[in-house]
């Protein structure tokens, strides 16, 4: 490959803060709203135009699909995601959540998982994030960071504005690609790409004849365990709103070509009464690197034709959706994982299947995994606590790491990727850092019993530690293995 030199230059600096979070997903919008509650100068930065992440971007709605009645959940900013949603009349009740397909006078539990409207949403996190006084930053990319040594003082940006540099007394990086802790030199793992989960093209469709559909559905619809080659047993037994098998049909009826992995069918999320499904997530691209660009180029174009196959399909082959038209692509892709870093602790399968407890807990995180062909949902009430050494990186201080890319194996991070649990992981970091601030101590060095105070002050479950299981004894599973 050919290198040029750059020339060195000065830039002028843009802005100079206590918390900077890069990133504004699920992670990256619980650390701001975190530290700005705790009284700290909070800048957030977004290389898109609006905040959310892959709610809004990539319009990943079902933010708690996982929800039964007998979950116990994070608490925190992530269930106050649901409530503000609901409240402005940009959530509505996640079938899947339910448990079953409900009947049109059926009540529904105030327990429900919602699905976060992904256009209004936007306006939800704009609303948050001006009541917390919290400084925002749109179309916003971060080039490099700036170090001290090993200690990360800021961050370079490139803008409309042209280069700049931003100064923080710590930094969260929430990119989802652990981009800051890469660029800061911080050790990281990344699988090949032939074995990370798939990326998804989401899109949405108008001219639905909803009852047709739902009727349909609750006589042909998958159950959530499906192929899966481990469950909990349960999951064989949930339904699940992928609907009849268009897909296959279509392949052999050479509407799709053959050698294009799909799904038996769509899968179905949000329905509305004006026969919209603004969210199906049924196009999945394997062998994607999402930190290579020519590879995520080649997911968007291919995912965006497998969109049209897929209409094509479900006009012809779904009951209900003889007039469907595409209403919208999603902004980018859905992207599940990439960068992890290797942290001061690495999150285990074992600790996510034996409900770990950690004495430096920043939140707890239902049992649910769902990726790698693992699918676990929380019906028991089983949950693990997260430790707040999975967003230390190694070799560079006062930053912390909040999001998918936060440090572990790759069943756990089935659990740990989920929107959620990135929730949890933001707010237990931007606490911290503010923490930190506060006390004039670094992020590695914070106190982390002043640090789970103020987070059960701010809503979230922490629960009580004990004795994990010996390593290599699991507690006794329920769970059906297959093959």
């Amino acid at each position: 490959m050919k290198e040029i030199a750059e020339k060195a230059r000065t830039i002028p600096v843009l802005a100079e803060t206590d918390i900077l979070v890069v990133g504004s997903g699920p992670s990256g919008l619980a650390a701001a709203l975190a530290a700005a509650r705790e009284g700290m100068d909070t800048m957030i930065l977004e290389r898109y135009g609006c905040f959310g992440g892959n709610i809004t971007q990539a319009m990943v709605e079902p933010i708690a699909w996982y929800r039964h009645e007998k979950t116990v959940d994070a608490g925190g900013i992530g269930v106050e995601f649901e409530r503000r949603a609901k409240e402005m009349g940009a959530s509505q009740d996640d079938i899947e959540s339910l448990g079953h397909f409900p009947e049109a006078d059926e009540v529904i539990p105030d327990w429900v998982g919602q699905l976060l409207d992904a256009d209004m949403f936007k306006y939800v996190a704009d609303k948050m994030v001006q009541e917390a006084g919290i400084t925002p930053l749109l179309h916003c990319f971060v080039v490099d960071t700036i170090k001290e040594g090993n200690t990360n003082t800021g961050v370079i940006t490139e803008s409309k504005a042209g280069r700049q540099a931003i100064l923080a007394k710590r930094v969260i990086d929430a990119t989802g690609d652990a981009d800051l802790a890469f660029r800061a030199g911080a050790p990281y793992r990344k699988d090949p790409k032939e074995e990370l989960q798939p990326v998804s093209v989401s899109f949405g469709c108008s001219g639905v004849d909803v009852k047709k559909l739902l009727a349909f559905a609750k006589e042909n619809h998958a159950t959530v365990g499906g192929t899966a080659r481990q469950t909990g047993g349960k999951e064989y037994f949930l339904p699940y709103t992928r609907i009849g098998n268009a897909f296959t049909v279509a392949k052999q009826g050479g509407d799709i070509p053959t050698d294009v992995p799909m799904h038996e069918g769509p899968w179905f999320h949000s329905l509305t009464e004006a026969g919209e499904a603004t969210y199906i997530n049924s196009i999945f691209i394997r062998g994607i690197d999402p930190t290579d660009i020519r590879d995520l180029t080649k997911a968007e174009i291919v995912g965006r034709q497998r969109v049209l196959w897929a209409l094509a399909a479900m006009k012809k082959y779904t009951p209900g959706c003889e007039d469907v038209k595409l209403r919208t692509f999603g902004s980018s892709l859905g992207v599940r994982e990439s960068r992890k870093i290797i942290g001061r602790y690495n999150i285990t399968e074992h600790d996510v299947k034996n409900e770990a407890r950690f004495e430096d807990s920043i939140g707890i995180f239902p049992e649910f995994l769902d990726g790698y062909g693992v699918v676990f949902i929380p019906t028991t009430g089983r949950y693990f606590q997260v430790p707040f050494g999975i967003m230390i990186p190694q070799k560079v201080e006062n930053l912390l790491v909040a999001g998918r890319c936060v440090a572990g194996d790759k069943i756990s991070h089935a659990a740990t990727r989920q929107m959620m649990c990135c929730t949890v992981t933001g707010q237990g970091a931007g606490v911290a850092a503010a923490v930190s601030v506060k006390d004039s101590r670094t992020c590695r060095d914070v106190d982390i019993q002043t640090v789970q105070s103020v987070l059960q002050k701010q809503g979230v479950r922490i629960a009580q530690p004990h004795v994990v299981a010996a390593e290599g004894i699991d507690y006794p599973q329920t769970g059906n293995v297959k093959g």
